[in-house]
């Protein structure tokens, strides 16, 4: 009997009841509390699997995704769920695959200056295990104290320091993937240059979990620096510090950071943290970290001296740990903080993680405030401006579907923006579903060949469908929402 002569429900039922004789009960969940729960991650979104599996083993997860793709089975790897953009949920229902249960640390070598690990690893975990060592690996996501190492190999993810430290891709050294059609490969070498070939463990860094299952990581750490100096600047325009940031990008020490925040987002921070931020209209933060404290400090007269030229009315800095970690702890907390600023109104990350040019940065953080002006929306930016990454959420009444359609408006205006600057669609956070409609406003070549690759790798499309824009979308995803609302 052929498998297609079978129904979609008898082909999940079959695929449930192959699980269970591979696994123990408390392993593949079934229950509408557990569907429901993993029916979340950090995005907009909700959509409700059929079946979560709980992997420990490379072998379980060949198992799995041998099972799915005998059963045409949607296949979902997932980690912490932090993604904001849905990566990790079941767009079509079926199966999601836990991977947070392999979080072993294979192997430090320090004198390789790389570290083996399982998908499931924390990132805040891993450098625990690093420091007494000396290193780091230090990309740095806001989420790093929950995010999962596959997670970040799977949207090629950073954060503040990838500036001067690149993002997951630049340290990602060799891969172990399962393939939808059950091929266990490894990819890459455990060596810190290699020139053999197509670079393949690069095709799956920012794959979104939609060509295999990664089971192992290599990856290039870093020696940790032993000083920092951290240092504010004040603007009356958000254009100014945009300005800033283009100039500060040129010095010959490059910064470790440099972010940039609106005064929607000062504002919300101060009173969420309790933090004396200057309320002006946009304030930059510039880091600079090396092994001395001489290395450190040394550029902060030439970053006073440009910022002063583009108009701050402040510049002060630190290099008291306490106050630098109270610094930082500020700027991670934007994001929940905009939730709080607007009293019925929660910021949503519907627009978000636009990457332009960075000489760029101060018309788009301009451009951006005239659209919100335009869709009568808040809108908050903040984020690494020194490699022009920009976080830029809408704040809004979720209950209101009007103000839906007005948001939405709104990003495709912010979008475009973007694009028309020479920029692209996201820096860190990937795809997913939430931003897929945009790809159209992208060069079409592109999007066709990462179809041919999907089609390639997975005929049977099983693996985390309907992400990255890999299917013909409609025009908006205003639905399957989290929020109590109908559009």
């Amino acid at each position: 009997m052929s498998l297609w002569e079978f129904t979609w429900e008898e082909r999940l039922d079959r695929f449930v009841t192959e699980l269970g004789h591979h696994f123990p009960d408390n392993r593949v969940l079934t229950d509408e509390a557990s569907k429901y729960a993993y029916g979340f991650d950090a995005s907009i979104h909700f959509a409700k699997p059929d079946v979560v599996v709980l992997a420990e083993t490379r072998e379980e997860v060949l198992t799995v995704v041998n099972l799915a793709n005998r059963y045409r089975i949607p296949l979902v790897p997932r980690g912490a769920g932090t993604g904001l953009c849905g990566h990790a949920l079941a767009w079509y229902g079926g199966c999601i695959l836990d991977l947070t249960h392999m979080n072993k640390i294979r192997e430090i070598s320090v004198e390789n200056k790389w570290v083996r690990v399982e998908p499931g690893v924390v990132y805040a975990d891993l450098n625990r295990a690093l420091s007494p060592h000396g290193y780091a690996f230090p990309p740095e996501p806001g989420s790093g104290d929950v995010c999962t190492i596959g997670g970040m190999v799977a949207t090629n993810a950073s954060g503040s320091r990838a500036l001067k430290y690149g993002a997951t891709r630049e340290h990602v050294l060799a891969l172990e993937v399962i393939l939808p059609n059950g091929t266990r490969v490894a990819l890459g070498s455990s060596t810190l240059k290699r020139s053999a070939g197509y670079t393949l463990t690069h095709l799956m860094v920012g794959s979104e979990g939609t060509l295999g299952v990664i089971t192992e990581v290599v990856l290039r750490i870093a020696p940790v620096p032993t000083h920092y100096a951290t240092a504010v600047a004040a603007f009356d325009q958000i254009e100014k510090a945009g300005r800033a940031v283009e100039r500060l990008v040129r010095l010959r020490t490059l910064p470790a950071a440099i972010e940039i925040m609106d005064r929607t987002c000062i504002e919300a921070v101060n009173r969420a943290m309790g933090l004396d931020l200057p309320e002006v209209a946009g304030i930059v933060i510039v880091e600079f970290d090396g092994f001395s404290t001489d290395e450190a400090e040394r550029p902060l007269e030439k970053a006073k001296r440009i910022c002063r030229e583009e108009g701050a009315e402040q510049f002060e800095y630190t290099t008291d740990p306490q106050e630098r970690a109270r610094l930082w702890a500020g700027r991670k907390a934007v994001l929940p903080s905009l939730s709080r600023a607007i009293g019925g109104k929660y910021s949503t990350s519907l627009a978000d993680d636009m990457i332009v040019p960075v000489s760029r940065v101060a018309e788009a953080v301009k451009r951006f405030a005239e659209i919100a002006k335009q869709y009568g929306v808040t809108i908050g930016t903040y984020g690494h401006a020194g490699d022009g990454n920009l976080h830029c959420k809408v704040i809004f009444d979720v209950k209101s579907p009007e103000a839906w359609q007005q948001a939405w408006k709104a990003c495709w205006e912010v979008y475009r923006v973007c694009v028309d600057l020479g920029g692209d669609l996201s820096g860190e956070h990937g795809i997913g579903f939430t931003k897929a409609p945009f790809l159209r406003l992208r060069k079409p070549r592109e999007l066709e060949l990462m179809r041919a690759i999907k089609r390639l790798l997975d005929p049977n499309n099983i693996m985390n469908p309907g992400k990255l824009g890999l299917e013909e979308i409609p025009d908006t995803f205003l639905y399957k929402l989290r929020y109590p609302v109908k559009l």
